[in-house]
C-alpha cells in the first residue's frame, strides 16, 4: 500500500511570500519524497483589514486545528527581527501556534526570526540587536554533528541576513540547548534540542541565488534615503552585481533533504 505524503505546515511571514512559498516548495520537494504542503498566514496580521489578495490567493489563514494534524511545520523568517516579540501584532497567534507545535507537532523546523521567537518561546533566551546587518555568505564550523548536517564539512556556505542574534551566553548556559553550528566568525548558524523534535536555523537556507540581491533592492526601494550596504561575499566581482553566487546550494538541499528524511523516518517510527 502507498504511504500517503508528509502533511508539512509552513506559517509563511516574509515579506516577499509568493517567492518564498515558490522556494520552500522547490527545497521540500527536492528529496523525492511525497509531502503535501500547507502554507498559511497570521489571521491577526490584518485584524480589521482586508487580506491583500496577493496574499489570500497562495496562502490559508492559519488553523489550529489542522496544525495539530501535520507531521512537520517550518516557520519562516520575517524581517521584524528588531522589533520586540511584544511589539508585533500577531505575536499571541504565533505564540499559540508554538504551544499547539509542542503538544502536537513531532518535527518543528525555525528560520531566522521563526528560530528567534520559538528559541525565546520554549527556552527564554533573550533576542539582541546586532551593531551591523549581518548580510552576506559565509563558510559555517560544524561545532557538534547533527543528523540534518549529515554530509556537509566544515566551512560549508550559507546566506546570512538579519540584524539580530540570539543570546548566545543563553543558550551556552541551558543544558538542553546544542550549538551544533555557526558562522566561522561565531554567528549562530543551528541549534538543537535533545530530542530533535525542534530545530533553529538562523540562516536564510532557502534562498535562491537572487534571495539576499532581492532583499537589498527591496530595503533601498523602501528606505533610499539609507545607505545600505550590499551582501559581503555574495557576488562574483566587485560592482558587478548581475552575477551572484549560489554557492550554498548544497548545503540548502543537504538540510532540507535530512530534515525531511527525519519527518519520514519518524513518522515510520510511530505507525
Amino acid at each position: 500500500m502507498e504511504k500517503s505524503p508528509l502533511k508539512i505546515g509552513i506559517l509563511n511571514v516574509m515579506h516577499d511570500k509568493a517567492d518564498t512559498k515558490t522556494r520552500l516548495q522547490h527545497v521540500l520537494t527536492h528529496a523525492d519524497i511525497p509531502v503535501d504542503l500547507h502554507f498559511y498566514y497570521p489571521m491577526t496580521h490584518y485584524a480589521g483589514r482586508t487580506v491583500p489578495e496577493a496574499v489570500s490567493s497562495i496562502l490559508d489563514p492559519l488553523d489550529i486545528h489542522e496544525v495539530a494534524t501535520m507531521d512537520g511545520f517550518i516557520i519562516t523568517g520575517s524581517p521584524i527581527e528588531t522589533l520586540e516579540f511584544d511589539q508585533v501584532h500577531y505575536i499571541a497567534e504565533v505564540r499559540t501556534l508554538l504551544k499547539t507545535l509542542s503538544q502536537h507537532v513531532p518535527n518543528q523546523l525555525y528560520l531566522c526570526w521563526g528560530g528567534m521567537v520559538a528559541l525565546n518561546y520554549f527556552f527564554g533566551i533573550s533576542k539582541l540587536i546586532l551593531p551591523h546587518k549581518l548580510f552576506g555568505v559565509y563558510p559555517q564550523t560544524i561545532l557538534e554533528p547533527h543528523p540534518l548536517l549529515k554530509g556537509l564539512k566544515n566551512d560549508f556556505k550559507s546566506p546570512h541576513a538579519r540584524y539580530a542574534e540570539m543570546d548566545v551566553r543563553g543558550i551556552h548556559a541551558d543544558p538542553r540547548l546544542t550549538i551544533n553550528a555557526t558562522t566561522t566568525k561565531g554567528k549562530l548558524f543551528m541549534v538543537t534540542e535533545p530530542t530533535d523534535t525542534q530545530t533553529f536555523v538562523f540562516s536564510h537556507i532557502e534562498y535562491d541565488r537572487w534571495g539576499l540581491d532581492s532583499e537589498y533592492k527591496r530595503e533601498v526601494a523602501a528606505h533610499p534615503e539609507i545607505d545600505y550596504v550590499r551582501a559581503k561575499h555574495y557576488y562574483h566581482h566587485k560592482n558587478d552585481y548581475d552575477h551572484p553566487k549560489f554557492n550554498w546550494k548544497k548545503t540548502q538541499r543537504t538540510i532540507f533533504d535530512n530534515w525531511i528524511q527525519h519527518v519520514a523516518d519518524h513518522r515510520n517510527d510511530n505507525h
